[in-house]
């Protein structure tokens, strides 16, 4: 690897210390830096990207946090190009390096001593009067939410246009392995391993027991119909509200045709990260 895009935190303050480590590097192997973003604070040894359908990146460097990791995940995609994260947020549980480690981490990619982790991303439509009014991808999930209003909405829950529950809730969430350590995991929903292809549902809050978190195929197509609120819901996706909801919408979830690639660097597994992120186990 040789050419960097860098994408950074729009609201992470402290990119001095970031870029003195990228010059260092810069110096040492002789590596080339690019904008992904149109953020004219970087120094002038960061080119500006030329191309984009044939991209002239190896990879993106990602500075932040897992927000920004889902963020930067949309340029991953239209660069065919892998994301490594360098954890400068709290949690950092979808990144693989930090900025102490960051010349070590270019040091393997230089050499090209690293692996490509794929991951299942999911296809978001909600559709209105039958017609499609919004489309998007979600790497963690997509979550349908009681809007300002503090009443219960009622919602339908269909697999391969087949019926499956109906219930009174805050809200529905379909999420991909990668996000089960995320929203999901707060609404009770089970941890997958993020190479897994699955499609994970989970109520939220539901007034009822005996509605629980389900997985389903990542062949399956879930659909999730609102059936009464109070006066309006939200679509989030990956924790952004993207579109108002209104009574009789529809919103479907399905696999999406394309796959999120993550640099992997280290040999630590998904379940160590777990117990020193999560204290998962931990006495």
């Amino acid at each position: 690897m040789k050419n960097f895009g860098l994408y950074f935190n729009p609201y992470y303050h402290d990119n001095g210390s970031v870029i003195r480590v990228l010059k260092s590097i810069k110096k040492q192997y002789g590596i080339n830096y690019f904008k992904t973003t149109d953020e004219n604070n970087l120094p002038s040894y960061v080119s500006k990207l030329a191309k984009v359908n044939n991209s002239e990146l190896d990879c993106i460097l990602v500075f932040g946090g897992d927000g920004t990791m889902l963020k930067a995940a949309g340029l991953s995609l239209e660069h065919k190009v892998p994301l490594l994260g360098i954890n400068l947020g709290k949690m950092g549980f979808l990144s693989d390096s930090n900025l102490k480690e960051l010349e070590k981490s270019i040091h393997e990619l230089v050499h090209n001593r690293y692996k490509i982790q794929k991951r299942m991303i999911l296809k978001v439509s909600l559709k209105r009067a039958n017609k499609l009014i919004y489309s998007g991808l979600a790497i963690n999930d997509a979550v349908v939410f009681k809007g300002e209003e503090p009443k219960l909405i009622e919602i339908k829950v269909y697999c391969n246009r087949r019926y499956v529950l109906e219930t009174r809730c805050d809200g529905v969430l379909a999420a991909t392995p990668t996000g089960s350590t995320a929203y999901s995991l707060a609404a009770g929903g089970p941890i997958l391993s993020p190479v897994m292809e699955a499609i994970i549902f989970a109520p939220l809050s539901p007034h009822i027991l005996s509605v629980r978190p389900m997985v389903f195929s990542s062949k399956d197509q879930l659909a999730f119909k609102i059936r009464s609120i109070y006066e309006n819901a939200i679509l989030q996706i990956d924790g952004k509200n993207e579109h108002e909801l209104v009574e009789n919408d529809e919103i479907i979830v399905a696999k999406a045709p394309q796959k999120v690639e993550f640099i992997k660097l280290s040999n630590k597994t998904f379940y160590q990260i777990l117990r020193k992120k999560l204290h998962m186990g931990r006495r």
